[in-house]
């Protein structure tokens, strides 16, 4: 009950099976939750199919329609909570993020002080694989435009594939994140970060999906580029760490106090 990595899936068939088979295979005992938003194309069977072959270690919670990522992420994060996860992974289904590199993120948190390890395309030794001129302008752009009107350090504020230890979830107030696409990857980095918790950018090669349809729209890329304005707006406020931070058990009150 250490290492939980959340699969959030809408249509991805194609992929799920072999990406799960994938995790499993590293045999260091990742636990996998995929929350499936009503895939139509029955991506939540094919995970119950898988359910008996890796019993107590794979778990499926389905939900109706497509909800947006980040309710996902937070619905997995709360459960990840209540079963007593130390180590909390966010990983994309398409292979886009190797799980081969799941372990340097935890080594990261675990042995190296992390309290929050990325996955990063944008620091030294990472790169990205068959993504065309336009998403790289639109990616890199919308990482140096994030870091110029937030002032957060971190070069990848996008990135989806991440490790968090329990007690930045413990301490953030779910409630206060909004967003559900760009916006909520760098939403849940500003509020750590605001936090006083320790984040790390490791090295990863991001591969484009080569299987299924990716799920970037116009509307997620508005997301990103006006909520960036209002996170900062929002942190402008005296009460906006009271705000982001969860203060709900004496636990949580002290966590908060010592990063503060």
């Amino acid at each position: 009950m250490e290492k939980l990595v959340i699969i959030p899936t809408y249509n991805e068939v194609e992929n799920i099976v072999a990406i799960l088979d994938t995790v499993f295979a590293l045999n260091q005992n990742y636990h996998v939750l995929v929350i499936d938003d009503g895939s139509p194309d029955g991506t939540a069977l094919a995970v119950k199919n898988l359910m008996t072959k890796y019993k107590g270690c794979l778990f499926l919670e389905e939900r109706e329609g497509k909800l947006g990522l980040g309710t996902a992420y937070i619905h997995g994060f709360r459960w990840a909570l209540a079963n007593g996860y130390q180590y909390i992974f966010e990983m994309d289904a398409d292979f886009s993020h190797n799980p081969n590199d799941l372990e340097r993120l935890y080594e990261a948190c675990k042995y190296n002080g992390a309290d929050v390890a990325i996955g990063s395309r944008y620091v030294r030794g990472g790169k990205i694989e068959n993504w065309p001129l336009d998403r790289h302008l639109y990616s890199k752009g919308g990482a140096i435009y994030t870091r110029i009107i937030t002032f957060m350090p971190i070069n990848d504020p996008t990135a989806g594939f991440i490790c968090y230890t329990r007690k930045v979830l413990q301490t953030i107030n779910f409630d206060a994140i909004t967003f559900v696409g760009y916006a909520f990857q760098i939403e849940m980095k500003f509020a750590a970060w605001k936090l006083g918790f320790k984040i790390k950018e490791v090295p990863i090669t991001f591969i484009d999906r080569k299987i299924g349809v990716s799920k970037m729209s116009k509307g997620i890329l508005k997301e990103g580029v006006f909520g960036v304005i209002k996170i900062q707006w929002l942190s402008m406020f005296k009460n906006y760490r009271k705000k982001v931070a969860a203060i709900a058990t004496p636990e949580i009150v002290q966590q908060v106090t010592d990063v503060q």
